[in-house]
């Protein structure tokens, strides 16, 4: 299993950690952005650094993996592939809510480990949590790739991620980076306004 530090140096080393002024899904303002895409795009890079969330909740048998789309697509299903289980995703509706899609399921008792790329409020990750849970599947964990929420994003399940990320992050109306006037970047898939 691959350390912080070994992760660490495989994401500067891809340029998936960019430095600037960025918004993130959450709303939040910060400085770094980590672009888990850029591993997710090779095979065998995401398996290695995807191996540490499965042998991390591989005891606890999940039934399924799931995640959010878009960035969690693909990491959902190699975590699922070494898991051996099915991978879902769940993507928003109309009324931005997450739901499944296409014949997925979850069904009553079924055990679930919800995956993301990133985490920064938790917020998605509680939303999957309330998904699965309000089908009545029983989520027995949530892991990801970097933990940027500084010990903020509280969820109700264990939470494993592979790197945590200490980075200051700022509701927009505090954020330094804009009283200096630096240029605000949105690269996040998820449309805010």
């Amino acid at each position: 299993m691959l350390t912080q530090q070994e992760i660490l140096t495989i994401l500067k080393d891809i340029g998936a950690i960019k430095e600037g002024h960025f918004r993130y899904t959450s709303g939040l303002h910060g400085q770094v952005y980590v672009q888990c895409a850029t591993l997710l795009k090779d095979p065998a890079l995401a398996a290695r650094v995807c191996q540490g969330m499965a042998e991390h909740f591989r005891s606890d048998a999940p039934d399924l993996v799931l995640g959010p789309a878009v960035g969690a697509v693909n990491l959902s299903y190699e975590v699922a592939r070494q898991l051996g289980v099915p991978s879902l995703f769940a993507e928003r509706n109309d009324e931005g809510q997450m739901v499944l899609r296409r014949s997925f399921e979850i069904l009553p008792g079924q055990k679930v480990l919800v995956v993301e790329d990133v985490v920064t409020t938790g917020g998605t990750t509680r939303e999957m949590i309330g998904l699965v849970e309000s089908l009545g599947g029983i989520v027995i964990g949530a892991a990801s790739i970097v933990n940027r929420s500084r010990g903020k994003a509280q969820l109700s399940v264990p939470y494993f991620a592979l790197l945590d990320l200490d980075v200051a992050n700022y509701p927009p109306e505090e954020c330094p980076l804009c009283k200096a006037g630096v240029p605000l970047e949105k690269p996040g898939s998820r449309k805010i306004k």
